[in-house]
């Protein structure tokens, strides 16, 4: 019994964990190379994009095997918070607060566009309860993770946590791709492009990405409203909990079954609910804002501020790579085209109302 115990321990040590993520992150830093070599010779596609289109078309070839699975995954997560954390040595916390006062407006507003498009087209879709939700918070707030942080709370099943991040996941990568697009097309300065990506973008590496391909000034204004936008998954697990606990007082009065999610759906085994606010604050964002302090009390010289920004720029495009490399292409096909269909539309909503605000603020 103390052997196996020991083989436990051996297998969970940091040497251990280091050799089962080396695979993974070795191919991902290889794509990165080739990406950013790309990117300095096609500036306006950038190393980013490339990274991600160059995993996205790996992974419809033929999806890395387990082996690659820990490295992946730990590049798409860790690496690109570190990236996010780099990042806050180009910015002064007054730079900060200003830019997330600033966007408040069109914050505010794309994330109540969102949720009220996501009630209304789910039902004309027929996508009600769980589903409907999980898109609608991914979509309006911070994608992957915010699903994350919602499912425990309404406590969604697995299948419909698999569905929603799918269809974030499809739109991210579309937003990579157009955003830009767009941007020039309609002409936008630094500072709308990088409100536009923060508000209309939902994952931060697909923020990350769009924004690095428009721009220096862009990347660095999009990311703060990005984690300023995050923080509104606060209040809305709080306001979904409410919910859902009102739901299961109701069900548990009347002696009827317990409900799916806050729309009063009904399943079974499903797993209970739960809200940890502590929880919900992201470290790297934490992280983000030290950094952020250190450059704004000068112990970050001026001539180190480039090689930082190159240094989060690679970083971003591993991560990239890696998130391009974990596209899971039958997930896509097995979510069918209804929460692709409500995906769709949301991504549409969010993306008009961004301009739209922006116009009406005179942002833009």
């Amino acid at each position: 019994m103390s052997a196996q115990s020991g083989e436990v321990a051996s297998s969970s040590s940091p040497g251990s964990q280091w050799s089962a993520r080396l695979p993974g992150v070795t191919l991902a830093v290889a794509i990165a190379v080739v990406a950013t070599a790309f990117g300095r010779l096609v500036p306006i596609v950038g190393g980013p994009v490339t990274g991600i289109v160059i995993g996205v078309a790996l992974a419809a070839w033929r999806r890395p095997g387990e082996r690659f699975r820990p490295g992946i995954t730990f590049s798409g997560r860790t690496v690109l918070q570190l990236s996010v954390v780099v990042l806050g040595s180009q910015l002064s916390l007054s730079q900060i607060a200003k830019v997330g006062l600033d966007s408040l407006p069109v914050m505010l507003g794309t994330l109540a566009a969102c949720l009220v498009a996501a009630y209304w087209i789910g039902r004309w879709l027929g996508l009600v309860g769980d589903l409907r939700t999980l898109i609608g918070v991914g979509t309006g707030i911070c994608g992957a993770s915010a699903i994350a942080a919602v499912t425990p709370v309404i406590g969604a099943v697995g299948v419909d946590v698999a569905y929603a991040v799918s269809t974030i996941f499809l739109f991210n990568i579309a937003a990579v791709l157009l955003f830009p697009v767009i941007g020039h097309l309609l002409g936008m300065s630094q500072h709308s492009f990088g409100l536009f990506a923060g508000t209309a973008i939902n994952d931060t590496s697909s923020v990350v990405a769009a924004a690095t391909t428009y721009g220096h000034d862009a990347l660095g204004f999009a990311v703060v409203v990005k984690l300023t936008r995050t923080l509104l998954i606060i209040p809305i697990c709080l306001g979904l909990a409410a919910i859902a606990a009102r739901r299961d007082r109701g069900t548990a009065a009347t002696d009827s079954a317990v409900p799916a999610s806050v729309d009063g759906d009904t399943a079974t085994s499903r797993p209970p609910r739960r809200v940890r606010v502590v929880g919900l604050i992201p470290t790297f964002l934490i992280g983000f804002l030290v950094v952020a302090a250190v450059n704004s009390a000068g112990l970050i010289p001026a001539g180190a501020h480039s090689g930082l920004n190159e240094i989060s720029v690679f970083l971003i495009t591993v991560a990239l790579s890696a998130i391009g490399l974990s596209t899971d292409i039958a997930g896509l096909r097995r979510t069918g085209p209804r929460p692709l269909l409500l995906g769709a539309s949301l991504w549409v909503v969010v993306a008009v109302t961004s301009l739209g605000l922006q116009y009406l603020t005179a942002s833009l």
